[in-house]
């Protein structure tokens, strides 16, 4: 069962607001990711980290209203969360989040798709509103974070060794006498 709640709960960061007036009009010019709670399951025993695997549906919208894109007529979306697969802010507003929660995260540009945009849909500088609906949640398992963590780094500790071995056999090679020629010239130098 879930549990709406009346009064958003916020983290991750605060609004900020920053009036800014170019004529008639203000604007209002949000700097700091926002989540708002709109539904979490009365139990959540296990919550998202960078690694976990999560499939969403999801909506986003400029913050006039204008809806830029939906996963609800398609299958959910997976994001593997550290895997950069989706903007900053919305990777950053999937942390800490329980199957079946639903969140409201309004994202600033410069976590979204900064001063150029997305165009024609997503003009430069805009801060976009997402409503996301977690529908599972797999945390990663041991082999993962092997293949994940550990690999690379054995990898790039792996790549210098195998450069050094390299480097040191061509040394050798360029530095050995060859057997066959040594032979004839000492067979020459006796037949003189």
């Amino acid at each position: 069962m879930r549990i709406r709640t009346g009064i958003a709960l916020v983290f991750l960061a605060a609004l900020t607001f920053v009036a800014a007036e170019d004529g008639d009009s203000k604007e209002s010019v949000i700097e700091q990711l926002v989540v708002e709670t709109l539904v979490k399951p009365e139990t959540c025993t296990i919550t998202s980290e960078m690694g976990d695997t999560l499939q969403i549906h999801y909506t986003g919208r400029l913050l006039d209203g204008k809806v830029i894109d939906t996963s609800l007529s398609r299958d959910p979306l997976v994001v593997e969360l550290g895997r950069r697969s989706v903007i900053t802010g919305l990777e950053q507003a999937l942390v800490g989040l329980c199957e079946g929660q639903k969140i409201k995260a309004t994202i600033p540009a410069h976590l979204a798709y900064g001063k150029r945009g997305f165009p024609p849909t997503i003009p430069g500088d805009s801060t976009l509103e997402f409503e996301v609906e977690v529908i599972s949640l797999s945390q990663k398992t041991a082999w993962q974070k092997l293949v994940n963590d550990i690999l690379p780094l054995l990898c790039l500790a792996l790549v210098p060794t195998l450069l050094g071995l390299v480097g040191l056999y061509l040394y050798n090679k360029a530095h050995a006498q060859p057997h066959g020629k040594k032979k004839s010239k000492d067979k020459k130098s006796k037949k003189k």
